[in-house]
Formats: C-alpha cells, sequence, structure tokens
C-alpha cells in the first residue's frame, strides 16, 4: 500500500489516508460497543403449577349468555375476590361493558400489551352475580386452567371465533383454597394484557 500511495498526487494521497482512517475507525467501534437496545425485554411469563380441582365441574350453558347452572356464591369468599381484584394496581370496580356485571377495568396510565385480549374499551374480565368470572388468558394457559377443571370455554372460543383465543369462564370458587387459584388465573389474565409480571401471593391480605 505505501508504494501504491507514492505514485499518487499528495492531496489525494491524504485523501485515501483520511478515508482508510474512518473506515478503520467505523470497523473498531462496531465491534467494542454494545448492540442498539431497541426497548426494556419483556421477561416470558412464568406460570405457577395448577392444582387439579377436587370439587365437581360445574355445568354451563352453551350459548350466549354464557352461565353456569345451579351454583351459589359463598359470600365471604366472593367478598375477598372482590377485594383481591380491585386490589391490583390500575384495576377500577366499573359496570360491565356487556351486561350488568362487574368489569375489571384498566385505568388510563396502564398499558395495554395485548389489545385482543380486552373484552371492550378497557375492561379486561368481568364478574358475573354467582361468582364466576369471564377472563382472557394466554391460551396454552387457558387449556392448562380448563384441563385442570378450574374454567370452561367461552363459546367464541369453541366456535374459533377471531380474536377469541384464551377466552374463558373461571368457576365460581367455592373456598378461600379454591379462590387462591381462581386470583392466581386473574392475574396471570391481568399479567397478559398488561405485560406486566406481578405476584398474586402479594395481593392475599
Amino acid at each position: 500500500m505505501p508504494s501504491t500511495l507514492l505514485k499518487i498526487s499528495p492531496n489525494l494521497r491524504i485523501k485515501v489516508l483520511i478515508l482508510l482512517v474512518f473506515l478503520t475507525g467505523v470497523s473498531c467501534s462496531s465491534k467494542d460497543e454494545p448492540p442498539i437496545n431497541d426497548g426494556d425485554v419483556v421477561e416470558p411469563l412464568q406460570y405457577v403449577e395448577l392444582p387439579v380441582r377436587s370439587d365437581a365441574i360445574p355445568e354451563t350453558t352453551t350459548g350466549i349468555p354464557h352461565q353456569q347452572i345451579d351454583v351459589d356464591l359463598v359470600p365471604e369468599v366472593n367478598d375477598e375476590m372482590f377485594r383481591r381484584v380491585y386490589s391490583l394496581p390500575g384495576v377500577e370496580n366499573r359496570a360491565s361493558v356487556v351486561a350488568p356485571w362487574q368489569a375489571l377495568w384498566l385505568t388510563e396510565d396502564l398499558n395495554i400489551g395485548v389489545p385482543d385480549a380486552i373484552i371492550g374499551d378497557r375492561e379486561f374480565a368481568h364478574i358475573h352475580a354467582d361468582g364466576s368470572l369471564h377472563i382472557f388468558l394466554e391460551p396454552d394457559r387457558a387449556l392448562a386452567a380448563i384441563e385442570a377443571g378450574w374454567a370452561v370455554l367461552h363459546p367464541f372460543a369453541v366456535q374459533r371465533l377471531d380474536g377469541y383465543d384464551g377466552f374463558i369462564m373461571l368457576y365460581t370458587p367455592q373456598s378461600i383454597d379454591e379462590l387462591n387459584v381462581t386470583f392466581q388465573l386473574i392475574v396471570d389474565g391481568y399479567n397478559y394484557v398488561t405485560v406486566q409480571r406481578i405476584l398474586a401471593t402479594d395481593y392475599y391480605n
């Protein structure tokens, strides 16, 4: 390279040297600098293993409205469920957009990371008068809840309508032990739609 540079004019030689220095600098910097960070990396959802539900599986309607048949709530368990769900960050108790039920409504300061997991507006779940509730879960988690006896697919999910993957009804919890599992699944749905990673156990008391 030096002998080649001697054969060209001084001005051109300087330009070539400057270009070589620039290219060498770019090459070194691309190796030394860390990769560009495009934003925070969200950790995958980590799910708690679900116990198999010991109570009999409630019967449910197969059409709309989708509801349980002949299931009564336990007042103290239902009260505790309401206390827990409306203690979740950014969750308000509002009327449902689809029927006279109690919605779990996300406040404006919460990001909706999975718009398909919203029932309507900012409602990500609602509680029925009998203590059961509809909610979206990540589809694989919804299947695990069904297999363990805690939930049933909503008819729209059974019909494979677009946007209803993972839409389930959680059965009415009949004890605090059952509520712990139901609430875990509610938190799973909350984390899924908001892309957060809160722990259900932080809201037990």
